[in-house]
């Protein structure tokens, strides 16, 4: 529970959210970034796809806009959506469609083994980059139903105090909504502003770029909702 003491305090740091993070971003490194990517089902192929740091900033800057969690949950499904189209420019994963039908056989499909391991390291870049303010990237996650499984890169949302351990030293503090009484607190006790305690602390979250095509934003679900077999229906 965040003390009355604490909230004013929070709410004085939040000086320029957008543009702090976005220097930050822009601060981590001017060479851009390298990350591998799999392909043609079960990681049997990989590339190594270069992200230019002018890349990296500008979606560093789209999401130091978010205000909450869950806007930037919503961020980073476009975010993914564009490093997947970057990766199509240097490899054959432009084939990739929706699911393991539409393309079989091409050179460049990706299956959820190659899905959730290429969007886990593509949100570790993100992370390593500054640009999560209100989640932590886990392990991949595994549904199983009948004989099939299915595997996702997931997200969990972090408490107030993990956003103000990942800042920078003298930075202002972004994503919380303020009051004149301070930090306003949700359901659980510690919340992103909206008082539903949809997105407390450990809230954990499927971001699964199989579900669409090459390039297209990803579908974020409650890991809970996705392990009862949630998602758009694709085979």
């Amino acid at each position: 529970m965040m003390t009355r003491r604490l909230r004013p305090l929070l709410c004085a740091l939040l000086a320029l959210p957008a543009a702090t993070w976005a220097t930050v971003g822009a601060a981590a490194s001017d060479a851009g970034a390298e990350v591998s990517i799999c392909y043609n089902y079960g990681c049997a192929s990989e590339g190594r796809v270069r992200v230019h740091a002018a890349s990296l900033r500008r979606i560093g800057a789209r999401l130091a806009a978010a205000r909450s969690a869950a806007q930037e949950r919503e961020l980073l499904a476009e975010a993914v959506g564009g490093l997947y189209r970057v990766a199509a420019t240097q490899t054959a994963v432009a084939t990739d469609r929706a699911g393991n039908l539409l393309d079989e056989g091409a050179d460049g499909r990706m299956d959820c083994i190659d899905h959730s391991t290429t969007t886990t390291r593509l949100l570790q870049l993100l992370e390593a980059r500054g640009a999560l303010r209100f989640h932590r990237v886990l392990e991949p996650a595994r549904r199983t139903r009948l004989i099939l499984q299915h595997f996702s890169a997931v997200v969990e949302v972090l408490s107030v105090a993990e956003r103000i351990d990942r800042l920078p030293p003298g930075e202002a503090l972004a994503g919380c909504n303020c009051t004149e009484d301070g930090l306003v607190i949700g359901a659980a006790g510690e919340g992103d502003g909206d008082g539903n305690g949809d997105d407390r602390p450990g809230q954990r979250y499927v971001v699964d770029s199989w579900f669409v095509d090459n390039g297209e934003p990803a579908i974020v679900l409650p890991l809970a909702e996705w392990l009862n077999g949630g998602g758009p229906n694709v085979q």
